[in-house]
């Protein structure tokens, strides 16, 4: 099942919005792998039956996510395992697509296949937290990523930013970005940095995401073409998540991460620290608006990691 959760991660980047799942065939003393082609091929789970061929019969069949049963872009994988005849079905996770969600599984075990799930549950639903929210809330997965100072602060008073981390840790953001269906930042963003907010340090990378400003880009602006939205974060949110977008990177300024931040639908927070203090407090604060007024209100989280980039420090963390 580790294997499989390899063989998911290593298409994080290509199957949106399919979910990226991984698959081991092992029969005969041999293993067989697949992974989910981009939208519109194969499911992991055909693609290793397919390497196995006729030496899957009686083997066993590891997936991180359970099997579909329905009809989309592709026909039902648990047709393909039945007809493969493999003995025994390992799942990591129920797919909470209310098209599957335990019909994959109960078909299987109906047929007579020995079907047990649960097995890596905790690493699959991280590895596929973005794909389950969605499918569950009808919403993204929202990462919130700053570049700060050691001393809280994410631009000059003169509005400039650049650069305040280091090549390692910028290579890690557009990691982020090839992550992420959509990157989004507020107008005031590109008015003053006129941002790309394409992946450009990734390499392989074969998709960009969708643009999204808050506002109203200016003509001439390099993020164009892009969505230009308004509206509570909440909002906004539904609508990207009703557009197929599983994971949203919010990209700031400090106006939209006080905003996106306020509303409490932040699911995870990447910060990125560099090794520089501005010492005063005219630098612009991460989070640009009024925040907890006392220490019973403050927001706290737990540590996910903490990674060294170059002389950065990635910090990133959720809601306790």
């Amino acid at each position: 099942m580790r294997r499989a959760l390899g063989l998911a991660a290593s298409v994080r980047t290509r199957t949106a919005p399919n979910p990226w799942v991984g698959c081991v065939v092992v029969a005969g003393g041999r293993s067989f792998e697949g992974a989910t082609q981009p939208p519109g091929g194969s499911h992991a789970e055909v693609v290793a039956l397919a390497a196995a061929g006729d030496q899957a019969h009686g083997g066993t069949l590891y997936t991180t996510l359970e099997p579909c049963g329905h009809h989309g872009l592709t026909p039902p994988c648990t047709g393909t395992i039945l007809a493969s005849g493999v003995s025994r079905v390992v799942v990591g996770l129920l797919d909470p697509d209310p098209r599957v969600s335990g019909r994959g599984v109960d078909e299987l075990r109906q047929a007579g296949v020995e079907v047990t799930v649960g097995v890596a549950a905790e690493e699959g639903a991280e590895l596929l937290a973005p794909y389950l929210k969605h499918r569950r809330t009808g919403r993204p997965w929202v990462v919130l990523k700053l570049a700060a100072s050691l001393d809280g602060r994410i631009a000059a008073p003169d509005g400039s930013s650049k650069w305040l981390t280091g090549a390692e840790a910028r290579a890690d953001a557009h990691r982020l970005r090839a992550c992420s269906d959509a990157v989004l930042v507020g107008a005031g963003t590109v008015r003053s940095d006129d941002p790309q907010l394409t992946v450009r340090l990734e390499p392989g990378s074969e998709r960009q995401p969708v643009r999204v400003v808050l506002g109203k880009a200016p003509a001439g602006a390099r993020v164009l073409p892009a969505m230009e939205m308004n509206g509570e974060p909440g909002a906004v949110l539904d609508e990207l998540g009703g557009q197929g977008i599983l994971q949203v990177l919010v990209e700031g300024g400090a106006t939209v991460a006080h905003a996106f931040h306020h509303h409490r639908v932040v699911d995870r927070y990447v910060v990125y620290l560099a090794p520089v203090l501005f010492g005063g407090n005219d630098a612009v604060p991460m989070f640009g608006g009024a925040g907890a007024s006392s220490m019973e209100g403050l927001w706290r989280g737990r540590l996910v990691s903490v990674t060294r980039l170059g002389d950065d420090l990635r910090v990133e963390l959720e809601a306790a």
